[in-house]
C-alpha cells in the first residue's frame, strides 16, 4: 500500500529545520560575540582589498596581513583562487579569535567562464537561463575560495548616458524586480553552505540609477512616491529571494549620502522589511562623505554610517580607526556594534567557515570547475538569447549557407577582449571567441572570409576606408562590427554623447554606398544613438558585449541556426536630448496624439517623442500572430480574479519564441498612473505553423499601487488591458473594471 506524506507537512517539517537551524546559529554566535573584545568586534567591520584587480581607489597599506593576524579584519575582497584564499584564510587562522574571514569579489557575468553583461542577459527576459548563468558563476566563484559576488545590480536605470546600465536589467520595475529573484537564487542555489553557493549582494541600495544627467556617483533628488514605486520594488524582490547581503549606494538621496541614510538603511531595510542580513558599503562610501559636505572627518562619517545602517566598511579606513573612540565619547553604542557583528558573523556560520575556514579553498574542486565544458556551453546558449534582431528588412537574415565570399568589416570584428565587456574577471588565457573566429568556425572552407578593419573605434580618420569599400566590393554581403570597446561603458564611464563613437557610422555609410548587403552588428554596453544606420541599413543586430563564446553565439544568430528572441529590456532614444526616455510615464494633461501633433502640446518642435527603438522591441525570423482576447469576466472584486486567455500563432517558416508582454493602465487613480505598465511576461516557442492558447491571471496585486500617503493597495475604478510584441506594438486590448 502506497503512503503519501501531505505537502503541507512536509512544509513543516522543512520549516521546522530552517528554524531550529537558525536558532543553532543564533546560540553561537552570541557565544562568539561575548568572547570578542570591542576591538575585535570592530575588526569585524572592516574590509581591506587585496593586491590585484582593485576596483576603486587604493589606499596603501603595507600591513594587511599584520592587521589580519591581529583580528582587525572581517572580510578582503579582490582575492580569489583556491591557493590565494587558503593561504590568506591561514593568517586569519592566526588570530586570537580565529574568526574566519569571508573573501568577496566582483563576479557581475561570470568568473573563469564569461557570460553576457547583465543588460544583455535582461534582453533575453528568460528568467530561467538568468538563474543559471548566476548558479554557473558560483559554482565557478565558489570553487575558487570566494564566498561573495558583489551582485546583482538591481538599479532602475533610465538614462543610458550612466555606464552602469551595463551592470543591470534595465528601466522596467516589474522586469528587473524578476531579474533580481532569478540571479539571487542562482547565486546562492540551495542555500548558504553548500559547496557550490556565494553569498549575493544586492545593491547599490537605493537609487543610484536615477544620478542626475546620467553622471555617475552624482546626487539623486526624487519624490519618496518614485522611490517607492519604481526604484526599491527590485530590492525588495532581493530580499524575498533571500539576499544575503545588501551593498548600499555613492549617491546621496534626497540631500543625504545613501551610506549615511537611517531611513533607506534602518527604516525601510531592516525595519520594515525586517531583513537579516548585513549592509556593505561601497568602495570608500564611508569616507565620501566627507566630500558630500555630510561629515567633517572619517570620525563622523564611522558614526554616521554605523548609526544608519552600514554594517561593514569596505576600503574607506574609517571605522577600524575610529570606532572605539566613540564608543569610549559615548556617541556610539556597543548594542550598535554588536547589531553589526552579528548579522557578519552569522553569515560566517551560515557559510560554514566556522567549521571549515578552507572548505572552499579546493584546488582539485577548482580546477574540475573551471575547466567544465559545460559551463562553456552554457555561456554559448545564454548569448544567443541576448542577441536582439532590431531590424530586418526584406530577410536579408538569416544568411544563406552557400555564400562564396562573406566581408566581415569593422573596428570591433576581430577583437576578442572587448566580447568579455566591462566588470569581467582578468584571466591571462580568456579563450574568447570574435566574431570573425566565430564565423570562421561556422562556414569552414565552404565560404572565404574576407577582412577589413576600416578604422579604430574612435578614429577621427578614414584612412582604412578605401581597403574596406575595396573588400565590401569583393563579397557576397557585408557583415559590419561597429560599436564600444569595453572600458567604454561600465563605473565611471558616463557620456554625454552616446552616438557609435569615432567614424564608425561613416564607416558603414561608406560600405552601403557599395550596393552590397549590409548586416550591422552593434556591440555595445548601453543604449547608443545610430539613426542613419538604423534608417539605412536593412539588417541589424544588438549583441551587446556577449562574453566568452560572442563569435559563435552571433555566427549560429546570422546563420539561423538559432533564431533571436531578444527583447529590448531599455528604450534607445534617437537623441541625448530626450533622455530620460522610458515607455511608463505619465500622461501630461496636454498629451501629444502622435510625433506630428506638436501645437500647445507636451513635444518637441524639433524632434518626435517617441524613440528610435521601444522597450520590448526585438524581432524574429519568423513572425507571430495575437488572435481571439478573452477575458474570464469583465468586472473583478478585490478577492477576485480575472483568466485572461488569447492564441498565439506561428504565421512564419521558422521555429521560434515570442516574449509576450502584457501590459496594464488604471485609468483614474488617486495618484497619476503611468500610460502602461509591464505586468507579466512570457517567453512561447512555437513551431512554424503551431499556435497556442496563451492564458495570464489579473488579481489585486497586479492592479495595486501606492498612494498619496505610500500605502501600497488597488483602487476601485476602469482598466485597460494591453498585450502586445513591444510597449509600443500592442496587439490586443480590453477594458475591465475593479470594484469594491
Amino acid at each position: 500500500m502506497k503512503r503519501y506524506i501531505p505537502l503541507a507537512f512536509l512544509m513543516t517539517l522543512t520549516f521546522s529545520a530552517a528554524w531550529a537551524q537558525d536558532k543553532k546559529i543564533e546560540k553561537k554566535v552570541d557565544s562568539v560575540l561575548k568572547l570578542m573584545s570591542l576591538a575585535e568586534k570592530i575588526g569585524q567591520l572592516n574590509q581591506y582589498t587585496g593586491d590585484r584587480d582593485a576596483t576603486g581607489p587604493i589606499t596603501n597599506n603595507p600591513n594587511k596581513l599584520k592587521d589580519i593576524r591581529e583580528g582587525k579584519l572581517g572580510s578582503m575582497l579582490n582575492v580569489r583562487g583556491a591557493k590565494e584564499t587558503r593561504a590568506v584564510q591561514e593568517v586569519a587562522m592566526q588570530s586570537r579569535m580565529k574568526i574566519p574571514l569571508i573573501f568577496g569579489l566582483d563576479v557581475i557575468h561570470g568568473y573563469r567562464v564569461t557570460f553576457p553583461i547583465p543588460l544583455a542577459e535582461a534582453a533575453s527576459w528568460d528568467l530561467a537561463s538568468m538563474e543559471n548563468t548566476a548558479r554557473v558563476a558560483a559554482r565557478e566563484t565558489a570553487a575558487s575560495g570566494v564566498h561573495w559576488t558583489f551582485a546583482p545590480m538591481v538599479d532602475i536605470a533610465r538614462d543610458p548616458r550612466w555606464g552602469r546600465v551595463m551592470e543591470g536589467a534595465g528601466e522596467d520595475t516589474y522586469l528587473g524586480a524578476q531579474i533580481a529573484k532569478a540571479r539571487v537564487k542562482g547565486f546562492q542555489g540551495k542555500g548558504l553552505g553548500n559547496l557550490d553557493a556565494v553569498m549575493a549582494c544586492a545593491k547599490h541600495f537605493a537609487a543610484y540609477g536615477a544620478a542626475i544627467a546620467g553622471r555617475d556617483y552624482n546626487t539623486v533628488d526624487m519624490s519618496n512616491h518614485t522611490l517607492w514605486e519604481v526604484y526599491l520594488p527590485p530590492f525588495k524582490a532581493a530580499v524575498d529571494a533571500g539576499a544575503a547581503t545588501f551593498m548600499n549606494a555613492f549617491n546621496t538621496l534626497n540631500g543625504v549620502p545613501a551610506t549615511g541614510n537611517t531611513y533607506l538603511q534602518r527604516d525601510i531595510l531592516k525595519g520594515q522589511w525586517k531583513y537579516t542580513g548585513f549592509v556593505v558599503s561601497d568602495w570608500g562610501s564611508i569616507g565620501e562623505m566627507i566630500a558630500h559636505g555630510y561629515a567633517k572627518d572619517k570620525a563622523e562619517a564611522a558614526e554616521l554610517a554605523l548609526k544608519a545602517g552600514s554594517d561593514m566598511d569596505m576600503e574607506s579606513r574609517s571605522y577600524l580607526p575610529n570606532l572605539e573612540q566613540l564608543v569610549k565619547d559615548k556617541k556610539v553604542t556597543v548594542a550598535l556594534i554588536d547589531d553589526a557583528v552579528r548579522r557578519i558573523l552569522r553569515k560566517k556560520f551560515e557559510l560554514g567557515l566556522f567549521d571549515d575556514p578552507y572548505r572552499f579553498s579546493n584546488e582539485s574542486r577548482q580546477e574540475k570547475e573551471l575547466n567544465s565544458a559545460e559551463n562553456r556551453k552554457a555561456a554559448l546558449t545564454m548569448a544567443e538569447k541576448s542577441i536582439v534582431l532590431l531590424k530586418n528588412q526584406n530577410q536579408v537574415l538569416p544568411l544563406a549557407k552557400d555564400l562564396k565570399k562573406i566581408a566581415v568589416i569593422g573596428p570591433l570584428a576581430k577583437s576578442e577582449k572587448d566580447m568579455q565587456g566591462f566588470w569581467s574577471i582578468a584571466w591571462e588565457n580568456d579563450n574568447l571567441v570574435s566574431l570573425y573566429q566565430g564565423l570562421k568556425n561556422k562556414v569552414g572552407n565552404h565560404t572565404e572570409l574576407l577582412y577589413a578593419k576600416g578604422c579604430e573605434v574612435t578614429d577621427s580618420t578614414k584612412t582604412g576606408f578605401e581597403e574596406a569599400i575595396a573588400t565590401a566590393k569583393q563579397a557576397d554581403v557585408v557583415i559590419m562590427a561597429v560599436g564600444e570597446t569595453l572600458d567604454m561603458s561600465g563605473e565611471a564611464k558616463s557620456k554625454a554623447h552616446i552616438r557609435i563613437p569615432g567614424v564608425q557610422e561613416d564607416l558603414i555609410k561608406a560600405i552601403q554606398a557599395t550596393g552590397k548587403p549590409v548586416v550591422v552588428l552593434v556591440m555595445a554596453g548601453r543604449p547608443l544613438i545610430f539613426n542613419w544606420t538604423a534608417d539605412h541599413i536593412p539588417a541589424i543586430m544588438y549583441t551587446w558585449w556577449l562574453g566568452s563564446e560572442a563569435g559563435n553565439a552571433m555566427a549560429n544568430v546570422l546563420f539561423g541556426d538559432y533564431n533571436p528572441a531578444g527583447k529590448l529590456p531599455m528604450t534607445f532614444p534617437r537623441d541625448e536630448g530626450q533622455i530620460p526616455l522610458y515607455y511608463n510615464y505619465l500622461s501630461t494633461g496636454r498629451p501629444a496624439k502622435n510625433d506630428q501633433d506638436t501645437r500647445y502640446r507636451s513635444a518637441y518642435l524639433d524632434m518626435p517623442n517617441s524613440p528610435k527603438f521601444a522597450f520590448g522591441h526585438g524581432l524574429s525570423y519568423t513572425t507571430f500572430e495575437y488572435n481571439e482576447l478573452k477575458l474570464s469576466k469583465a468586472q473583478m472584486s478585490m478577492n477576485d480574479q480575472i483568466t485572461v486567455t488569447f492564441t498565439l500563432k506561428n504565421t512564419g517558416k521558422y521555429a521560434g519564441e515570442e516574449v509576450v508582454q502584457l501590459y496594464l493602465q488604471d485609468k483614474f487613480a488617486s495618484v497619476a498612473r503611468p500610460v502602461k505598465e509591464l505586468k507579466d511576461f512570457q517567453k512561447v516557442m512555437l513551431k512554424a505553423g503551431e499556435s497556442k492558447i496563451i492564458r495570464f491571471t489579473i488579481n489585486k496585486e497586479k492592479l495595486s499601487f501606492y498612494n498619496q500617503q505610500l500605502k501600497w493597495g488597488a483602487e476601485a475604478g476602469d482598466f485597460k488591458l494591453m498585450i502586445g510584441t513591444a510597449s509600443n506594438n500592442i496587439q490586443l486590448e480590453k477594458d475591465f473594471t475593479l470594484t469594491n
